[in-house]
């Protein structure tokens, strides 16, 4: 199976204490967060930051869509649970439409 890569961001508030609280939970995400990501075709995922900016890579398979993963999550109770949390972290980036998280980059270079 080929893996496609996606690059995404997202804004976390500007506030040194949940940046960290956020970083911290990261280091432990929920069990069913990680299998609702698998289950989804998403094969890695790696989340960057620099000050209350994120960055996410995500390799995925090629039963992975966005529209999917949408479906999936919003039938998932602990993944809605999960999401309302990190808003309490997360802000919407200042181009993104109303409620929207993460944002999709456009490829502008390759080695």
């Amino acid at each position: 199976m080929r893996t496609k890569r996606y690059a995404l961001a997202c804004d976390l508030k500007d506030n040194p204490e949940l940046i960290a609280e956020y970083i911290k939970l990261h280091k432990n995400v929920w069990p069913e967060i990680l299998e609702s990501i698998k289950a989804a075709g998403i094969e890695d995922m790696e989340i960057y930051n620099i000050e209350n900016r994120l960055f996410m890579i995500m390799e995925v398979n090629d039963s992975f869509s966005f529209e999917r993963k949408a479906e999936m999550d919003a039938n998932n109770l602990k993944v809605q649970e999960w999401e309302n949390f990190m808003w309490k972290f997360q802000q919407e980036l200042p181009m993104a439409k109303p409620g929207e998280k993460w944002m999709l980059l456009d490829s502008i270079f390759k080695l």
